[in-house]
């Protein structure tokens, strides 16, 4: 019967998702894996409610309604608040929302479906297929003898219980600055590219014969791992139209590389690698260039991991203080591929046209701008047909060194002109780019990774480099890249997670009419920090967006095993019975479904911790988190919250009283 919730449940989602026009993709099937496990629970509690009703003599027909009512208001509340902790999320701003939107949806419309199966299909179920077969039914009225002994003695010693539970949520709290938090998680890829440029005025054939070298440097640094390397010297072609400088080009190269399909290994192991081989290579600036995964270019995120800007008016106070961080950070062992805005200006011919002799000839600025760019850029010279189509004509001079230029002649009616008798020719050299911010000149620095470093750690050491520079009055710096967009998006999260947290409070208080009950619950919230914070430990993985998600999520999750529990409690004092009878009879009537429910969640996220495929790394800090979370608070919501009701019972009676 329970079994029979998965299919139903999944076909109800796929109708739901259909007429709220999702379509099936990374992240709403990312959200099927996610309730999956969950599409059970319900189902469970519904079951294990009607046997425990035909253990004590009810008659079949009797435990479906009745075993159904009782948990029916549980079931809706438990529901209610995984979902609720989805809204926030769902109304994010910028691409993390317009992302996370379609898996929060799947998720809610998978539980609403199997909410609608426990409460409705299983009891009919139940009553047509144990109706069948009556002496297959094997009423076992299990008790946990062992279990309510050690609880009742955590009661006797409740306020110690609070402690300890008090000391691991401060300790994991404080253990998160080792956990270390990064913006995404590092998804693995297979292809990487590296563009190369050599110094001004080198050939093309000193740039093919380095680039031959480089490539075969790389088939045998990569040692079989590679599928495919591809080299390219001198220019690329640009079908854009856009007008670059004609000394542009030459000196340049690109290389593509894609890593076998099963290669244990990621671009972020080999470009180190790479690059400590090309060390040795004078002359050389690369820039490593890696694939984006489809996570990265949803959120968006800046060229490099690491950028820091200068920010100032004068370019030539900016070109030293950049100069320096350029040379702290080019030494830091962590870091790779460091390049500033400010790096070897690009070579430039100045042409100042002397207006006071151009007017003695009589010609105009314009005339000799327009014939210099004609000589440089080529002419248009209309466009021909052929097959069809048409193709632009472009008329240009054969190539042509500086001292051409010193002789290129200026025509004028009848007269001619050597452009040095009308203007002054130089050579210099240009930042590479001027970058402004708010009317302020900036000079850039940006670095890439080595390792598994997280980016707060990183960060907080590039701050120390800062700080020991001396930034003159008006000038500052600013950490931007990953680092910003991380502070920025757990900023968003931590108040996402905060609105999550109230409404699942607002769910409760209606659902058990009380404030102190929902407060109890809400102390599983806590708890279930500790294992999520512990899994990230063990296993040496920081956190990240996605696992932050795994958070939010574990808030509306980790309290529907508290909410039974509770829920079971009151009915009992209901009945009658005494205050500690009724937490330890209810705990010990509900450890079953509770361990089951939390097992089969475990179990279905299970499989999106190990991961398949490049975008594996986008769900397994997500499951990470919720693993871990339910872990700790299944085991300590049986021990702790039974403790915290019995205190808070007991204090709210003497204040009524």
């Amino acid at each position: 019967m329970v079994s029979a919730a998965i299919p139903i449940s999944i076909i109800a989602t796929f109708n739901l998702m259909y007429f709220n026009g999702l379509t099936l993709n990374i992240m709403t099937l990312g959200g099927l894996a996610l309730g999956a496990g969950m599409l059970v629970d319900n189902a469970i509690i519904v079951v294990e409610n009607i046997f425990s009703l035909l253990e004590k003599g009810r008659s079949l027909r009797e435990a479906a309604v009745e075993g159904t009512a009782k948990v029916g208001g549980a079931l809706v509340a438990s529901t209610l608040t995984t979902i609720v902790v989805f809204l926030p999320i769902v109304y994010l701003h910028g691409a993390s929302g317009e992302l996370f939107k379609d898996q929060a949806w799947t998720v809610a419309f998978s539980l609403l479906s199997s909410l609608f199966v426990a409460l409705l299909i299983i009891p009919i179920l139940s009553v047509l297929l144990l109706g069948r077969r009556p002496d297959k039914i094997k009423l076992q009225h299990k008790t946990y003898p062992r279990y309510s002994r050690f609880l009742s003695g955590m009661i006797d010693h409740r306020y110690w219980v609070i402690l300890g539970a008090t000391v691991l949520v401060v300790l994991s709290y404080f253990s998160i600055s080792l956990v270390g938090s990064e913006f995404m998680p590092q998804a693995k890829t297979r292809e990487f590219s590296i563009e190369v440029t050599l110094p001004a005025g080198a050939g093309l054939e000193r740039t093919a014969s380095t680039m031959h070298s480089m490539e075969e440097m790389i088939r045998e640094g990569l040692n079989g791992h590679w599928a495919h390397v591809y080299a390219h010297s001198g220019p690329q072609t640009d079908l854009s139209g856009t007008d670059k400088s004609v000394f542009e080009g030459e000196n340049t190269g690109f290389i593509k590389i894609i890593l076998n399909e099963d290669t244990p290994y990621s671009t972020d192991d080999f470009i180190p690698i790479l690059n400590n081989l090309f060390s040795g290579i004078s002359g050389l600036e690369l820039e490593y260039i890696q694939d984006e995964t489809a996570l990265g270019e949803i959120l968006g995120n800046d060229s490099a991991p690491i950028i820091v800007e200068l920010i100032g008016d004068d370019l030539d106070v900016l070109d030293k203080l950049t100069d320096q961080v350029y040379e702290s950070l080019i030494n830091e062992e962590e870091l790779y591929n460091v390049k500033s805005s400010f790096e070897e200006g690009v070579p430039e011919v100045n042409v100042v046209i002397d207006r006071y002799r151009a007017g003695i000839f009589n010609i105009t600025a314009s005339s000799i701008i327009t014939q210099l760019q004609e000589f440089l850029m080529g002419k248009d010279a209309g466009s021909i047909e052929s097959e069809g189509e048409l193709t632009d004509i472009t008329l240009k001079m054969p190539d042509y060194e500086l001292k051409d230029l010193n002789n290129f002649v200026i025509e004028n009616g009848d007269e001619s002109y050597r452009l040095s008798e009308l203007a002054r020719i130089s050579i210099g050299s240009s930042p590479k780019e001027v970058i402004r911010n708010n009317q302020n000149r900036v000079g850039r620095i940006s670095a890439h990774m080595k390792g598994n470093i997280p980016v707060d750690k990183l960060a907080l050491r590039i701050e120390s480099v800062l700080s020991e520079i001396d930034m003159p009055t008006g000038y500052r710096y600013q950490i931007k890249g990953d680092e910003m967009m991380r502070r920025e998006s757990f900023s968003s999260l931590s108040f996402a997670l905060l609105l999550s947290v109230i409404l699942v409070y607002m769910v409760m208080a209606s659902q058990f009419e009380s404030l102190i009950h929902p407060f109890t619950i809400l102390l599983t919230i806590p708890l279930a920090g500790v294992g999520a914070i512990a899994a990230f430990l063990i296993l040496g993985k920081s956190l990240n967006i996605m696992a932050y998600i795994g958070l939010v999520m574990l808030a509306g999750i980790a309290v529907n095993d508290s909410i039974i529990l509770v829920d079971a409690i009151n009915q009992l004092k209901k009945e009658g019975a005494k205050l500690k009878d009724a937490v330890i009879t209810a705990a010990n009537n509900r450890l079953r479904p509770i361990i089951m429910t939390s097992l089969t969640t475990i179990l279905g996220l299970l499989p999106l911790t190990i991961g398949f495929g490049e975008s594996s790394a986008i769900r397994s800090s997500m499951a990470i988190a919720v693993i871990g979370g339910l872990v700790t608070s299944t085991l300590l919501t049986l021990l702790v919250i039974p403790c915290v009701y019995y205190i808070f019972d007991g204090l709210f009676k003497k204040k009524n009283t």
